[in-house]
Order: structure tokens, then sequence, then C-alpha cells
């Protein structure tokens, strides 16, 4: 009898979604397990896409995306990180971030191939690697003091001749930590020194809190990049824009890989959909009050969990400067699935467990604050006293 491939075969369930589906079969959970916000997409963003379905956009597009959506988003890098793209043959828009994750994979990993993540990340890095059957090496961010930082020294003794890709995510789902300039730099050398492909899971960088401003982006690697460097940046407007259910994001990458994933793009997904890629040009367009006023609720939030976590002994949060999450390390906690599903059926509380991020991730619990106050109040009150009282 024949059996089911090996690629598909090795990647491993997501925990978060086995968490999710225990949660799902339960009454009055407080759910801060996915990594979305509970606020509706905005009534513009909706209203576009009504609009665009009036005016006939219910058609394929082009495998790359609409014209004119790769136009806006090469003027927005343009205006937002000062760097010149060329939306004809650098943009590719895709159905979702994650699409765009596995698009670009594709195109960097043969069979036997090796590629390094940095972690705790979000699984689907290394799932979209293991499912090109390539070979997975994970880095943990080691904490030092109070910021996550990147092992250097651990990467240059993983790198081999057959590592081909090194993925990584800033701002960080789950840390929060941002990758500084020197860090970038020090990516950058280290693909360049290495032949490398640098792939870089930029999805939270409006989503930042040390800035200058509240609203200003985090600088992407493309600031640092040339055009003929090896280097991928995948995106969504599922955070900054509360459009996780559109499935929209797209890949900008140099020529020669942004053309091979625009032929890939016809036998994966063939396009996003028109409608919806003309919803996303209405929110580049007219995002910004409304994306700082999610921002302004979200700093806020995060300062509530800081807070509620604060002076709780054996419990150590690193102070986050983007994305919408927090990383509690509990001192001894060496089973973080049994702990959420534990705090869960006990408080209805539930939380994503840290070994769902890979190396590095046991032994915390992520907390997705994106939530609304009367369920971000409740929960946290919930969870402060369930490990006061020793978990």
């Amino acid at each position: 009898m024949p059996s089911i491939a090996s690629s598909v075969s090795n990647v491993p369930h997501s925990r978060i979604r086995e968490l999710a589906e225990i949660a799902m079969s339960m009454d009055g959970v407080l759910r801060l397990y996915f990594g979305e916000s509970n606020l509706p997409t905005p009534d513009y963003i909706k209203q576009a896409a009504v609009r665009a379905m009036n005016e006939g956009y219910t058609f394929y597009t082009e495998n790359a995306g609409l014209p004119s959506l790769r136009r806006a988003l090469a003027d927005y890098y343009g205006r937002l990180q000062s760097v010149e793209l060329d939306p004809a043959r650098e943009i590719v828009v895709t159905a979702s971030g994650v699409q765009a994750l596995n698009l670009g994979i594709r195109c960097a990993l043969d069979p036997g191939d090796e590629a390094i993540v940095l972690t705790p990340a979000w699984p689907n890095g290394s799932a979209n690697a293991m499912l090109c059957n390539a070979v997975v090496h994970e880095i943990p961010h080691p904490l030092c003091g109070e910021r996550y930082r990147i092992d250097f020294d651990a990467l240059e003794r993983t790198v081999n001749a057959r590592t081909r890709l090194l993925i990584y995510t800033s701002p960080s789902n789950p840390l929060g930590w941002v990758a500084t300039e020197q860090e970038q730099q020090g990516l950058l050398d280290f693909a360049r020194r290495h032949g490398l492909w640098l792939l870089a899971d930029e999805v939270y960088d409006r989503l930042y809190y040390a800035g200058a401003r509240l609203g200003e982006p985090v600088p992407s690697i493309l600031r640092k990049a040339t055009r003929d460097d090896a280097v991928m940046v995948v995106h969504s407007f599922s955070k900054s824009y509360c459009m996780t259910g559109w499935r929209l994001g797209y890949l900008i990458a140099r020529r020669d890989l942004a053309a091979k994933a625009t032929q890939i793009n016809e036998f994966v997904v063939s396009a996003a959909p028109s409608f919806t890629q003309k919803a996303g040009e209405t929110a580049l367009a007219d995002g910004e009050p409304e994306l700082r006023r999610m921002l302004e609720r979200l700093k806020e939030s995060r300062d509530l969990c800081l807070s509620a976590l604060e002076g709780i002994v054996g419990v150590t949060v690193p102070k986050p400067d983007g994305a919408f999450y927090l990383f509690p390390r509990i001192d001894g906690l060496a089973d973080s699935f049994a702990f959420c599903r534990r705090l869960l059926e006990e408080t209805r509380v539930g939380l994503a467990p840290g070994v769902a991020f890979g190396a590095g991730g046991e032994g915390s619990v992520r907390i997705c604050y994106a939530a609304e106050r009367s369920i971000l109040e409740p929960a946290m009150e919930r969870l402060t006293k369930f490990l006061r009282a020793g978990g």
C-alpha cells in the first residue's frame, strides 16, 4: 500500500492548534492563544472590497498580483522605509503571508539542503522547509539580561556546505524582540559570507513601540541589502490592518527569485482574490489613522499585562518592543503544553504553549494581548492567580 510522503509525515502537528482545538470544544474560554486581534476588519477596508466586487474585480489577476497593488506597495516602501522597489519585478502578491513564506522557501531549497531558523518562532518557517525535504536547524535566541539576542557563534557552528537558507523574524512572534541595526547587519554579513538566502519575516513591522513616534515602522532589512543580495522579505496585511481572514500577503525578493515565485504561484493558488487585493490598496492608502489608534490600544494592553505579571516569583518577562505578544518564562516549567492545558481546564484561559515555537520555547507561554480589555483583564487576573498558586 502506498505511504504518505515523508515530507508531509515529518511535519509536526501545530501545538497551538492542538491546544486551540481543545479550547474550541469548551464554553466561556478567554482566548489569547491565536496571533490575531479580535477587532473586526475596519469598515473602510470592507467597503473597498464591496466597491471592487461591484466594479467587476471578481476574476483572475496576474500571477504576481494586480499591477496597481504592486505599485502601491512600492510607493509604501519608498514612503516609509526609503527603499526603492521595482513593482513589476521584485514584488509578488500572495494569498497570505504564510503563502509568501511557502513560495520563498520553495524557491530557495532543494531536497537535502539545510535551513537555519532563529527560534523561538512561529513554526511555519521550519515546517515549510521540512515540506521541501530540507533539514532544519533551530538556533534559540539567548535571553541576556532584559533582552533576547542572536547567537552568532551558534550560527557559525551550524552552517555547512549544504546550508542554503537562514530565516529570522523581526519583530518576533512570540518574543516581541526586534533586531537592532547591528544585528541586521550581522545577519546580512553572515548570509553573504556563506552564500545563503536570507529570509526576513517582517509581518509585524508596523506593530512597533520603540520608534521615535508611534506608527513608525521597524527598519526593514531591505534598507541594508542591495537589490542583488539574496534577500527575501515576507509580509502580510493580516496584523497591521486586522485582515487575518482575508488571506493577503506579499513577497519581496531579488528579481530572479521573484520571477520564479510568480511562475510557481500559478500552481499553488494562481493569484490572491482580486477584490481582496483592491481592499489591500485602500488599506495602504487610508489606513494610517486607524493603525495608530490600534497601536495606542496595543501599547496600553502590553503595559497592562506587564504590570500584572510584575513581581510574580519565578516569572521573567522581557519587555517586548514589537508585535502583540508576551513570552513569560516560568522557572521550573518543563512541559508548557501540560501547563496551558491545565490552565485552560481550571480557569478557562487559553494561552499558546512555548514548546510550539521550537528550540528555546519550552519553559515559556505566549500571551497574545491583542484582545479587547473585557477579555484581557479577567484573563490576566485568572492567570496571575494561577501562577501565584504554583500553577
